[in-house]
């Protein structure tokens, strides 16, 4: 029987049997091939061979960074979320197939630890938003560069790599950096520009940076570190003495690490050693004048000249004032007079002496009062074992105990001075090495014991006792006028 359009031959059915099974696999929930059959404003229909078309909005074929460049005829994968709706048309996106394609590559990249593309294009509660090519990925505030921006604006819509830090497919978490990948670009162009540096070589920086201990110059991409220390032989107390952000300096390179790729420069490097030659040009024993820079607890120190200072120490600061701090003696910035007492050009030292520019008091004391000469002086302390005398040069002058009554116990004379007191005393000895003088009160007074006739040092002689103390007693030694304290 000849076949007709309402009796559809054995090959009419084999044909429509073959078309269905060939569109099995068009299941819902999975990501399918169509075609482009039409464009109807802001609407993309599509053919994926279901009895009806499904359409599709044309922003979903657009997206951040890119535009939907989309004509009739083109090919396209969508994902089919309903074979059928309502209406009887096929429910297709294109952003849910994107997405699933996304996550495919995602996963391998991941994977892989390779880079992927997208574009910043929102901004939500700390960090940003990122379009992985359909995925939304998110990029924490903190992973957006090496150092903190304050506008991101110029990031925003821009096609550029990122590094997928995690994912969580069935969650639909991803968190990406643009920060690692800056850093391992920064990493690559450091160990390029380190390698083609050398120790020694002196090269242009600008100074990028300042802190309390040096200064962060970059020399075209890496940073060195220009340590206080290293900017001038002389003291730099902070760098912002000689140094400005911006500036151009010259630098010398002094050390390179390349494993941890820090670099060490020198300014003062560049200029002559001012210690060189330096014990000829300071012998010990001359005098000098310099400038206080600083002041501590053990001493202070004096710059001869740039790049050269020494120590005068607290011992060597007066003849006079012992314990004595050395800021009440000399002040900051003051110019002052020192002796050179040592150098040591090994260790880099001067050591100095401030009262060495001055005369010794003792040795003038010494001049102008001689053994057995008289003087006056005012009690400054009492002793158990004497007096305290301060005498003229603002030197001290002891009178012990034994010197100061020819007849009474020491003990017993010294309860009638007082602090402050003016007393005359006979000078007995000074010593200038040790910065002794011994004084002697009972010496204005003629020896008693001159005067007793025959009486000699180890003579026995009769003593009547005329006063007992606790201590002992006072006694005369008879047919003399000769009297004594005899101690218990």
């Amino acid at each position: 029987m000849p076949a007709t359009a309402t009796h559809p031959t054995r090959e009419d059915f084999a044909a429509l049997l073959e078309e269905s099974f060939g569109r099995v696999d068009l299941q819902e929930g999975s990501v399918v091939k169509g075609k482009v059959v039409a464009i109807e404003k802001d609407i993309a229909v599509i053919d994926i061979g279901l009895k009806t078309e499904g359409r599709v909005p044309l922003k979903e074929f657009a997206g951040p960074g890119r535009e939907a460049a989309l004509k009739v005829g083109d090919e396209v994968e969508v994902f089919l979320d309903r074979i059928e709706n309502a209406l009887g048309e096929a429910v297709l996106s294109r952003d849910k197939a994107r997405r699933e394609e996304s996550w495919g590559r995602l996963e391998k990249a991941f994977q892989a630890n390779e880079k992927v593309h997208g574009v910043i294009f929102n901004q939500v509660k700390g960090g940003y938003t990122v379009d992985l090519d359909g995925a939304v990925a998110f990029l924490p505030r903190s992973q957006v560069d090496i150092r903190p921006i304050r506008d991101i604006s110029p990031l925003m819509h821009n096609q550029q790599p990122f590094q997928i830090l995690k994912m969580d497919r069935r969650r639909g978490n991803i968190v990406v950096s643009r920060r690692t990948v800056l850093e391992e670009t920064r990493a690559g162009q450091r160990q390029e520009l380190v390698s083609s540096l050398e120790e020694g070589q002196v090269i242009d920086g600008a100074v990028k940076n300042i802190t309390d201990y040096g200064a962060f110059v970059d020399l075209g991409g890496i940073d060195g570190l220009l340590h206080v220390t290293d900017i001038a032989w002389r003291r730099v107390n902070h760098p912002t003495e000689i140094l400005n952000i911006g500036q151009t300096v010259k630098v010398k390179i002094i050390k390179i690490n390349h494993e941890t790729h820090r670099i060490s420069l020198g300014m003062k490097q560049l200029q002559g050693d001012p210690w060189e030659g330096i014990e000829g040009k300071y012998p010990v024993g001359t005098k000098v004048k310099g400038r206080v820079t600083n002041i501590t607890d053990y001493g202070a120190f004096v710059e001869l000249e740039p790049g050269i200072e020494g120590l005068v120490h607290v011992s060597e600061m007066s003849w006079t004032k012992k314990n004595v701090h050395p800021g009440k003696i000399i002040s900051t910035s003051q110019e002052v007079e020192v002796a050179i007492l040592e150098v040591d050009p090994v260790k880099r030292r001067i050591s100095l002496g401030l009262k060495q520019t001055l005369p010794n008091p003792w040795e003038v004391f010494a001049e102008k009062h001689p053994v057995g000469s008289s003087l006056e002086g005012e009690v400054k302390n009492k002793t158990e074992f004497g007096l305290f005398l301060g005498l003229e040069g603002d030197v001290d002058g002891m009178v012990h105990l034994s010197d100061l009554d020819w007849k009474r116990p020491g003990e017993q004379v010294i309860e009638e001075f007082k602090k402050g007191d003016t007393v005359k005393a006979v000078v007995l000895d000074v010593d200038v090495e040790k910065e002794r003088i011994s004084l002697g009160i009972k010496q204005l007074q003629g020896d008693p014991f001159a005067q007793a006739g025959d009486l000699k040092k180890g003579a026995i002689v009769t003593c009547e006792v005329t006063v007992v103390h606790e201590s002992g007693i006072d006694v005369k030694v008879v047919g003399t006028d000769l009297t004594s304290f005899i101690k218990r």
